[in-house]
């Protein structure tokens, strides 16, 4: 692999780790080819998955597929941009690394040309060619499409091809062509993971951040956004907190809303978030007034079209 040269994700969900050494022993199913997420997660007990945030472990996760910016190596480890998670750390996009196994060797494709199917089950199984089954695809994984058939889509894969249940995925002719969503739609999706247990850094269907809830919300619509609370503060369509309407983005900084911003939810309506709070808890609906969130809030912002009323 060379530097600076564009590939894919070829695993269900990658990691994005903060250095090459970042990853622990406890961690092996993540970094591993092919990632066993399940099992990863169901070893990680409280304290090994508080210590992904509070030491600084883990940046980000990119799905099977995406494209990433290869710009170093180190160790059987890539260092990598992920363009479509737009940040302020750098312009070419998130940054991290994750391990070489993880990438495919060679391989570049681009969403924006030609017809793309995106998972809109919140698990969709990959199938081989010849029907077997691979492994289970996150929501919101989008791939090229090569044909059609009644119950199922045959798309391009990192490594020949492979199909999906026409049942799991939305057809677009392309990447540009995908339906823009309402804040209402923002919120039906967001209600389908209720119960979901929260995982710093989580940009999957296996488990959500709080800012990776609201950038994958957005994308599910039609809208791409930054990966980072603060930035998704900055860039969306600022709204007045007398205004907020369902779907649209609350904000949350330390020092009684003074500080800097640490937590972005979906506002629900009818005076309550909905939102992926924090390492041990899960994907909530709760009621904002007399919470600490109350107090912090201070900001919010629109992507999608407008909510009726």
């Amino acid at each position: 692999m060379g530097f600076h040269q564009k590939t894919v994700v070829n695993v269900a969900v990658a990691t994005l780790w903060t250095t090459y050494k970042s990853s622990r022993a406890i961690d092996a199913d993540a970094t591993s080819f092919p990632a066993q997420i399940d099992s990863w997660l169901s070893k990680l007990t409280y304290e090994t998955r508080i210590e992904l945030c509070n030491a600084n472990l883990v940046q980000s996760q990119v799905l099977f597929g995406q494209e990433v910016i290869i710009t170093d190596e180190q160790n059987g480890w890539a260092k990598i941009f992920v363009p479509e998670q737009p940040s302020g750390k750098d312009t070419r996009g998130y940054p991290g690394w994750i391990p070489k196994a993880q990438l495919a060797e060679g391989v570049e494709w681009d969403i924006s040309e030609g017809s793309i199917a995106t998972v809109i089950s919140k698990r969709a199984m990959l199938y081989s060619e010849n029907g077997s089954p691979l492994f289970e695809l996150s929501y919101q994984t989008i791939l090229p499409v090569i044909a059609e058939k009644a119950d199922a889509v045959i798309v391009k894969l990192p490594e020949g091809t492979g199909y999906l249940k026409t049942a799991d995925v939305a057809i677009s002719l392309s990447w540009d062509d995908r339906p823009k969503g309402s804040g209402k739609d923002i919120i039906a999706e967001g209600e389908r993971f209720l119960g979901l247990p929260y995982l710093w850094g989580g940009m999957s269907s296996f488990g959500f951040d709080c800012s990776g809830f609201s950038y994958t919300l957005c994308r599910a619509i039609g809208y791409l956004i930054p990966r980072d609370a603060g930035d998704q503060a900055a860039a969306g369509k600022n709204v007045e907190l007398d205004a907020i309407q369902p779907g649209d983005l609350l904000f949350f900084a330390y020092e009684e809303g003074k500080g800097s911003i640490h937590h972005v939810g979906i506002y629900y309506g009818d005076g309550k978030l909905l939102h992926s709070p924090k390492t041990g808890k899960h994907v909530e609906i709760i009621e904002l007034a007399g919470t600490t969130y109350e107090k912090e809030l201070c900001s919010a912002s629109r992507y999608g079209q407008e909510t009726e009323e």
